[in-house]
């Protein structure tokens, strides 16, 4: 059976997809809405999302109803959980410490894609595409290059 090639998003990627619909992002989210890329993710990623979704600030999207149960649910729901993943090489160590886990699980597990806005993720492409990983911001990430690369 094929698995479809898998990709790790940050925080604000997911948001961007699952509450913003963001359309800098289309390509992306309709990939992962058709299942042609698998969205992987670890304990420590959903713990990031609930804390963020906690922020008073997101209220005003969705005022409504309990909609970060409703997210939770969806980032459950959607998100392919993996084992919590080893440090990276020094090589990508990221200067955000907090966002060190999305390049730990991209490269644990294989994934050909880290999707992330954040600049300090961003630096670490040119290194990463030593080990097999395209770090990509998500207006950047091309559905053409999911099906030439799977």
């Amino acid at each position: 059976m094929h698995r479809a090639p898998a990709a790790v998003l940050d925080t604000n990627v997911v948001l961007d997809w699952l509450l913003f619909r963001d359309a800098r992002s289309a390509a992306l989210q309709a990939a992962l809405e058709a299942g042609a890329v698998r969205w992987l993710a670890c304990e420590r990623m959903r713990e990031e999302f609930r804390r963020v979704l906690a922020r008073p600030a997101l209220g005003r999207w969705l005022p409504s109803g309990d909609w970060r149960k409703r997210l939770l649910h969806a980032f459950d729901e959607r998100a392919d959980a993996q084992a919590e993943p080893p440090p990276a090489p020094a090589a990508l160590r990221c200067d955000d410490p907090d966002d060190q886990v999305f390049v730990d699980l991209a490269l644990a597990s294989g994934a050909r894609w880290l999707v992330s806005r954040d600049k300090a993720v961003l630096r670490l492409r040119r290194h990463a595409t030593r080990h097999g990983l395209h770090i990509v911001d998500p207006g950047g990430w091309v559905f053409a290059d999911a099906q030439a690369a799977g």
